[in-house]
């Protein structure tokens, strides 16, 4: 049965503004911020509409400066991606991975400066791509819409909220069976296909949630599956490889399984005990094919940096080189995610204090289970003609292109199994003391232990041989690029079949082990006031950290007996270790100057930690053996490094003008004062020479402490509703964010995922039985910084339209349909780096960098509801 129960409604909220009640002060007296979602947010209620204005008092009602997204209902969340939802918020963007939105940005910061929890906790994360860091970020893609109450995203920081964003924090609410009615069933079944791949994906969801009569235990089971079929269709640079471009297949078939179990207790009214079981798997299977096209890069016009732009290749440049032929190139990948979560929870609610008590763990496990590499050389005519990167695509006039391939050579530097681990235990008591003052009226202390463990390594194979074979094709050709290019389809389970018979054991290479053990203390204390028409908090939070990093260390000159990779690399572990504390203070003040308008004002002093990328104190090589004799550099990070810290303020009004509509506009700054950046000497001797230079010259690169930055900017928000059904939400976020240009390698002063504008439009029509909706996002262009192959370059500006619309067959049955990126909006990157020559060509100013055809997909399917 669908629940209908409202711990607060919003009928009594409407009902108590309209006489005046001053409701929003009652609520802050009865009870401390961290409650509002308790409060108002608890809300079961079918619609669009419904769900806007429980987003809506979500933000009315706090203390803080807080925007939210609640679901419609079970499995009627906006968007099918959590980011793409969290992304219609004023001031918040996401970023891509792929084909979905994986991270996310808060007014003008990185994405790697959003902390995101569970619930109010971490959840451990890790990635699946070799070239990806591994930093702090949460990866949306890994949770199931339909297990997910409402996301909460504080712009503001107050006392009692975990540390760690510098952008802002978002935290993600599961449902809970006691919130629920008796014998809720939900189900779902879906169908999606997109305008690329050739695949339609299944997708099935199924929740079920019972209490007993008396209401004092529940219990919740959910499962989620979902499959998605990738194909990303686009061009590639790497012009200091022979001036070679590579029109690119890249296939990805991703599973999805979620599973949510929670069970809650509640003997009396004052006494509630909880316990929650998550798992979450990504299956990534993933293959990336392409053909790497030569050029004359003597006959060439060239841009402001001296990088060649438009080239011309004839036959009489390739008879007198001797055969300088396009390169076929594949990577079959094998890569699974999985994240897993035990946590157990109490509240008392006594009539002098309020005990809330929390522990529990978490790990997650992944990176490549399996990669290997096939290559070989293919007929020349492919590299005769024209290519020019003067524009922010590369086109192509080629005659009479042959890619044909028959023998493929193994890549044995390229072949690795690389697993991540993540794990984190937590330990949380708070406690909440009512007052009796005519201002303060309650004061919240708590303290919280976390220990945090994250683990990195590789190994690479002893091959019994590396001859090229043949067999390892379909005959068949598949497109590659925007220019719509046919080239051989690999066999890909072949692939990956006769590399594993090819090996005869596993060596852990040493560069790439790393280790971090962190532990953190924090401990806070927090006042809430409300006295007539205001109300706010003011708190500090104490944070405490110690952190160690283990590594192989260097021993120049050393010759491993079993593998080069490990040449230099000696079998000692070392540990280095260090600490830092902070005091961060926070305010916040809510002043209702009439019964609908609101004015805030907030301030505090925030920090993120550093990425674990830059704190692993490993020297990991990067370019080494990979056919590229100019990239050779070694990476190592240091755990001496501060975190990034930054003093904040925001001043903000808000006009309530009737119960489901606002108008709002705030003005936001932060002061950076701490950055993470690096430091890089090149032509350094490390006691390894590259097999593709045959020399011992790298380019050493660290991390230091550097140069912060400031944000600015302004948010404008308006939603309105109307009473025949039709309403919309429009917003509008200018961010100024300028960091220390040396803080970059690209020397621009940008932050990193930051873009200047954003705007979000919606627009919707619904009655009892049938509701549709359009919702357009856009985002002016903004900074990519990556480690790895990609490096860093300038995203162009991207808007997406997204549908979506439901039919109630009845009171059960209901018919969905969706579309995402109706417009097919492609990703187009291109270089912007302005450091001193020579800059890397395929990042200098204006260079086509990458460029992927936009993907529209498309879902048709049928939820039931009991």
């Amino acid at each position: 049965m669908l629940a209908n129960n409202f711990k607060k409604s919003l009928l009594a909220v409407n009902v108590s503004i309209a006489l005046g009640a001053g409701f929003s002060g009652a609520v802050a007296a009865e009870e401390s911020q961290n409650q509002v979602q308790e409060n108002v947010e608890v809300i079961e209620v079918r619609g669009i509409r419904r769900s806007l204005e429980a987003s809506m008092n979500t933000k009315r009602f706090a203390n803080s400066v807080v925007d939210a997204v609640s679901a419609e209902d079970i499995g009627d969340f906006p968007d099918n991606n959590l980011a793409e939802s969290l992304g219609r918020i004023p001031g918040v963007t996401v970023s891509r991975q792929f084909g979905e939105g994986s991270a996310v940005s808060i007014r003008g910061a990185s994405n790697q400066l959003t902390k995101t929890s569970l619930n109010g906790q971490n959840v451990a994360s890790t990635g699946w791509y070799t070239e990806q860091a591994i930093d702090r970020s949460f990866n949306y893609s890994m949770l199931a819409p339909e297990m997910i109450a409402s996301m909460e995203v504080y712009k503001s920081s107050q006392a009692d909220i975990v540390e760690g964003g510098v952008g802002g924090t978002v935290i993600v609410n599961t449902r809970r069976p006691l919130d629920l009615d008796a014998n809720t069933v939900f189900g779902s079944l879906k169908a999606t296909r997109s305008s690329i791949s050739d695949e339609t994906d299944p997708n099935a969801s199924a929740l079920y949630s019972w209490k007993n009569e008396a209401e004092t235990f529940g219990v919740l089971g959910a499962i989620a599956r979902s499959e998605y079929s990738l194909e990303r269709l686009g061009d590639e640079g790497l012009p200091v490889w022979a001036g070679r471009i590579a029109p690119t297949n890249f296939k990805q078939e991703r599973e999805r399984t979620a599973t949510d179990i929670q069970l809650q207790y509640a003997p009396t009214d004052s006494l509630d005990f909880g316990f929650h079981y998550m798992n979450l798997e990504l299956k990534a299977n993933n293959l990336n094919t392409q053909i790497w096209i030569p050029q004359n890069l003597e006959n060439c016009s060239t841009n402001a940096q001296g990088v060649p732009v438009k080239c011309t290749s004839t036959q009489a440049w390739v008879d007198e080189t001797g055969g300088v032929q396009p390169y076929y190139d594949v990577r079959p990948r094998q890569a699974t995610m999985e994240t897993e979560l035990f946590a157990f929870d109490m509240t008392y609610q006594g009539e002098h204090v309020k005990i809330e008590f929390q522990i529990g763990t978490t790990e997650a496990t992944g990176g490549t289970n399996f990669e290997t590499n096939y290559a070989a050389l293919t007929d020349v005519s492919g590299t005769i003609g024209t290519i020019d990167a003067t524009g922010d695509r590369i086109k192509y006039d080629i005659a009479n292109p042959n890619y044909a391939v028959s023998e493929l050579g193994v890549g044995a530097n390229s072949i690795l199994n690389a697993p991540n681990i993540d794990e984190e235990d937590y330990t949380q008591v708070d406690f909440t003391f009512p007052l009796e003052g005519d201002f303060f009226i309650s004061l919240k202390t708590g303290v919280r232990w976390v220990h945090h463990e994250v683990e990195k390594s590789g190994n690479r194979p002893l091959l019994s041989s590396a001859d090229p074979v043949s067999g390892l094709v379909t005959g068949k050709f598949i497109d590659a690029g925007e220019a719509g290019f046919l080239i051989p389809e690999p066999d890909a389970g072949a692939m990956i079949a006769h590399t594993k018979s090819l090996i005869s054991d596993w060596v852990e290479e040493r560069a790439a082990y790393s280790s971090i053990v962190e532990d953190n203390l924090a401990a806070y204390v927090m006042a809430n006031f409300s006295h007539e028409n205001v109300r706010g908090n003011i708190g500090l939070r104490y944070i405490s950290t110690d952190i160690s990093s283990d590594a192989y260390a260097l021993s120049p000159g050393f010759v491993d007996p079993i593998i080069d990779r490990n040449n230099g690399y000696s079998n000692e572990i070392v540990t280095e270790e260090s600490s830092y504390n902070e005091l961060l203070p926070s305010f916040n003040v809510a002043v209702d100057v009439s019964e609908d308008i609101i004015v805030r004002f907030s301030a505090a002093t925030v920090i993120a930690r550093p990425n674990y990328n830059d704190l692993f104190t490993s020297s990991s090589l990067k370019g080494y053996g990979d056919n590229i004799p100019t990239n050779q550099s070694v990476e190592k990070g240091s755990v001496a490094l501060s975190p990034f810290k930054a003093n904040q303020a925001d001043l903000g009004v808000e006009w309530y003008y009737n119960a489901s509509s606002l108008v709002a506009v705030s003005y936001f700054t932060k002061q950076v004062d701490t950055f993470t950046t690096f430091a890089s000497i090149p032509g350094q001797q490390i006691g390894i020479v590259d097999p593709d230079s045959g020399e011992d010259s790298w380019t050493v690169q660290s991390f230091k402490d550097g140069q912060g930055g400031d944000i600015s900017g302004v948010e404008f928000q308006w939603q309105h509703t109307f009473e025949n059904g039709f309403g919309g939400v429009f917003n509008y976020t200018y961010a100024d964010a300028k960091a220390d240009a040396k803080n970059y390698s690209d020397k621009n002063d940008i932050f990193s995922d930051s873009s200047k504008h954003t705007v979000n439009a919606v627009a919707f029509y619904e009655n009892d039985d049938f509701s549709a909706r359009a919702a357009y996002s856009w985002r002016s262009d903004y900074m990519i910084r990556e480690v790895g192959f990609y490096g860093n370059r300038e995203h162009q500006d991207f808007g997406t339209l997204d549908l979506s619309f439901s039919y109630k067959i009845n009171e059960n049955f209901t018919v969905v349909a969706d579309v995402t990126n109706l417009l097919e909006e492609d990703s187009i990157q291109v270089g912007r780096d302005i450091g001193e020559s020579p800059v890397e060509q395929r990042t200098s100013y204006g260079y086509p960098s990458y460029s992927y055809e936009g993907e529209a997909r498309y879902s048709l399917g049928l939820q039931y509801r009991f």
